[in-house]
């Protein structure tokens, strides 16, 4: 009996779902059902508490274990480029002490070479200038013997052109004794 039993379920399941098939309205949507209203909102209320406490006690703590690793990251991360910063600008300050360091002994080495070559062009100067002044010195010499034998010469070299005038003239060559008295009255005159 238990095997008509069975059947007859069955056959009044499918008859029940051939029904609401055809447009029939004997059966709602469960959810809705009055009859059934208290025992859906106690499973909701236990299906909520067990997911609470899934999320609750495994997903978050590991979704805030993620977050926290990511924010010491995030921080590290941070510190060290601010030390890499602080390095930076502490090099940046000693490359440029040391360039401007570097730019003033530059500006003292041109400075000492500067002096230095003047120095050497002044001594050089100097040299030439009492060379150019011993040359000069001996030159004034060689015209003031010069000039003295050519005045020495210049007394007999106008005493033979005197006797040689007035023989031209005369035709008869003047005593020496005569030209030379000539010549000092001319001379003193």
């Amino acid at each position: 009996m238990a095997e008509g039993q069975g059947k007859s379920k069955g056959a009044d399941h499918g008859t029940a779902a051939h029904t609401a098939a055809d447009g029939g309205h004997k059966a709602s949507f469960p959810p809705f059902e009055s009859n059934t209203f208290a025992s859906q909102l106690v499973s909701f209320a236990i299906a909520f508490g067990l997911l609470y406490l899934i999320v609750s006690r495994l997903a978050l703590p590991r979704v805030g274990g993620v977050l926290a690793a990511r924010q010491q990251v995030l921080d590290t991360d941070l510190n060290e480029a601010a030390k890499l910063k602080g390095d930076s600008d502490a090099a940046l300050k000693a490359y440029e002490t040391e360039l401007a360091n570097a730019r003033a002994k530059a500006q003292a080495m041109a400075t000492e070479v500067r002096e230095k070559l003047n120095a050497e062009q002044e001594q050089a100067k100097a040299k030439l200038e009492e060379s150019l002044a011993s040359k000069l010195a001996a030159a004034e010499q060689t015209i003031a013997t010069t000039r003295t034998t050519a005045m020495g010469n210049v007394r007999s070299i106008a005493a033979d052109t005197a006797s040689a005038i007035v023989e031209r003239l005369t035709g008869i060559s003047p005593d020496a004794g005569a030209v030379n008295a000539a010549l000092d009255a001319s001379l003193k005159g």
